[in-house]
């Protein structure tokens, strides 16, 4: 008898089935391991340098690196940076320069080489308000390497500082890397370092292809792409009140970074007089005007970082006036009798009102 419901087609039948079903299950465990409808990772770093911290959040990282591999990576990076240039290291580049004889010349590493031309640079463009080589005044007021103060130190210990004050002093010879040690020249980029560093993180995460990162030391930021979510990057400017941590306002970075200089987090108090830690080399004391803080949005954190002292020392309406003929994104707050007030430069203005309407 032939049997008219022959099997094959039904085992053919189920053959396709299970075929099917393993298929779903393959596309399943592959989902699951690469994160199908899944926004990347937010991987964030950090550690210790310059005397503050560093951090970075970054979003997704190349297949061949892992978060501890590129932590490591960083901190490299910012060790040598270190070792270049700052004045709390006895053995660093910096310290090597600033006591050596005078009438020397120094081949200087590349980073801070490019640090140093960009500072006598903003020297010159300033008049000397911002001045790389204000460390003597900086230290005798106990805002460097050396002991902090209690007091104010004597117009003859001033007059003394004052004495090895002045960037013009300083040659450099672009053709050998080099730098020209007058004699008695103390350089302290401790007003830009943390900005240059904070770029050289940025230019790394973007040397490996990393479009999406917020880079952070001490305060000063730099930000490019977006969060996962597909907004930029939210950063804060504190308000300048010592002792608490406030929002003044709140910005979104999408590319570019942010520097703020402000007098409320290093300074020392005698007899009701009130000092802080940025210098007017000018005057070989402490700023004095009403200037709270300074916040700056630039293309380079250095920029933003070095150009936050410069207009503090100038204060707000020299300084506002900077930053207009330059068209500088710039905040000032200042003191008044009845709290603090926000002076904007019109490129300021425009960026916040675009960031409202969006």
């Amino acid at each position: 008898m032939v049997n008219r419901f022959s099997k094959a087609p039904l085992q053919q039948g189920l053959r396709a089935l299970f075929a099917l079903r393993s298929t779903w299950l393959l596309v399943l465990a592959f989902c699951l391991l690469s994160g199908c409808d899944r926004a990347p990772a937010v991987h964030t770093l950090s550690g210790p340098t310059m005397g503050t911290t560093w951090s970075v959040k970054v979003v997704g990282l190349p297949v061949d690196m892992t978060p501890p591999q590129l932590q490591h990576e960083l901190q490299l990076i910012l060790q040598n940076i270190n070792q270049q240039m700052s004045t709390y290291i006895p053995d660093s580049d910096i310290s090597r320069f600033n006591q050596a004889d005078a009438g020397t010349w120094h081949t200087l590493p590349a980073d801070f080489y490019q640090v140093l031309d960009y500072a006598l640079r903003l020297a010159d463009e300033t008049d000397g308000a911002y001045d790389p080589t204000v460390g003597p005044l900086v230290n005798l007021w106990g805002f460097g390497p050396d002991k902090t103060r209690i007091n104010a130190p004597s117009e003859e210990q001033l007059a003394q500082a004052r004495a090895r004050i002045g960037w013009q002093r300083i040659t450099l010879d672009a053709d050998k890397r080099a730098a020209l040690q007058p004699g008695g020249i103390y350089v302290d980029l401790s007003s830009v370092a943390k900005g240059y560093a904070v770029d050289k993180l940025a230019d790394y995460l973007a040397a490996r292809g990393l479009t999406n990162y917020l880079v952070e030391i001490g305060g000063e930021l730099r930000a490019n792409g977006q969060k996962p979510e597909g907004n930029g990057w939210r950063v804060a400017v504190e308000r300048p009140v010592p002792g608490i941590r406030e929002v003044e306002r709140v910005l979104t970075l999408s590319h570019g970074a942010v520097a703020t200089s402000g007098d409320y987090r290093n300074f020392f108090e005698q007899d009701g007089q009130f000092f802080a830690h940025i210098i007017n080399p000018h005057t070989g004391q402490p700023v004095d005007h009403l200037t709270a803080s300074v916040t700056v949005l630039a293309d380079t954190c250095t920029e933003a970082d070095a150009l936050a002292t410069a207009l503090t020392v100038l204060g707000p309406e020299v300084g506002i006036a900077f930053a207009e003929a330059r068209q500088l994104a710039v905040l000032f707050i200042v003191r008044t009798e009845t709290g603090f007030a926000e002076i904007p430069s019109s490129a300021f203005k425009q960026l916040s009102q675009a960031q409202q309407e969006h």
